[in-house]
């Protein structure tokens, strides 16, 4: 029975080392198929760690070397009782202890080692969801710069097509209201015109009137003026013949007041 117990202690190290063995595998696997972005202290720790279990590989190889030869020893001791094999016996017993404290120095490396791969891992894993979310974060702040000016240009669009429609009605109706200020001074100017040309016209036709008119206004002040001279000159033929007649009444003297000149 004691003997079972005794394999049974010797089979369990062997099933934690095959553990170990298969748990660093599953690094080493893991590490070869992220080498493409393995964070270089990751990658450190990674190496780190395979050092350390190559170490403890050893150290446990020498360890069951060292319980081979101290088993050998102690049963050749126990066989001959000399003092020799005793020592040797001992010594070898000394080896194992020696051998034993180097792999556990190893285990504790190992496991310090996949202790810092695994802070580095998480610290890699921090900075890389770090890098991650500033490339998610640019990639959306240049994706909203992008929406953002094609919004703006939408926006300036629509405003400048409200604008434009806004200004052109406004602008319709100002030329509207001076198309109806140009119409109405036209007519005015219109009516001015023909205002004018009628005066010309009635002008024209009046002056023919007008010229007979003063024609004869003149003509009358000659007629007038002519008949005051034909009567002095009516006068003046009476004139002599009535001087004649004193002349022949003065050869009979005609007593009294004389007679009146003759007066134009």
């Amino acid at each position: 029975m004691a003997r079972v117990a005794k394999k049974a202690a010797r089979k369990r190290p062997a099933a934690k080392r095959a553990a170990a063995k298969s748990a660093s595998a599953k690094v080493s696997t893991r590490a070869a198929s992220s080498k493409a972005v393995v964070d270089p202290a990751v990658a450190k720790a990674q190496a780190a760690l395979d050092k350390a279990q190559s170490n403890l590989q050893a150290e446990t190889k020498k360890v069951a070397e060292a319980r081979k030869k101290a088993a050998a020893a102690k049963a050749k001791a126990g066989k001959s009782k000399r003092a020799a094999d005793a020592n040797a016996a001992q010594r070898a017993r000394a080896a194992v202890a020696k051998a034993a404290d180097k792999a556990t120095a190893s285990r504790t490396k190992v496991a310090d080692a996949r202790l810092a791969l695994a802070n580095a891992k998480t610290a890699a894993s921090v900075k890389a969801a770090e890098a991650a979310a500033a490339e998610r974060v640019a990639k959306m702040q240049e994706s909203l710069a992008a929406k953002a000016e094609a919004d703006l240009n939408k926006a300036i669009k629509g405003f400048a097509a409200r604008w434009n429609k806004k200004r052109a009605s406004a602008d319709a109706k100002k030329v509207k209201a001076a198309a109806k200020k140009a119409k109405t001074k036209v007519k005015a100017a219109e009516k001015k015109a023909q205002a004018k040309v009628a005066v010309a016209n009635k002008k024209a036709k009046a002056k023919p009137k007008a010229k007979k008119k003063s024609a004869t206004r003149k003509a009358a002040p000659k007629a007038r003026k002519a008949a005051p001279k034909a009567k002095k000159a009516a006068v003046a033929k009476k004139a002599p013949k009535a001087a004649a007649a004193p002349k022949a009444k003065s050869a009979t003297k005609r007593r009294g007041r004389p007679p009146k000149k003759a007066t134009a």
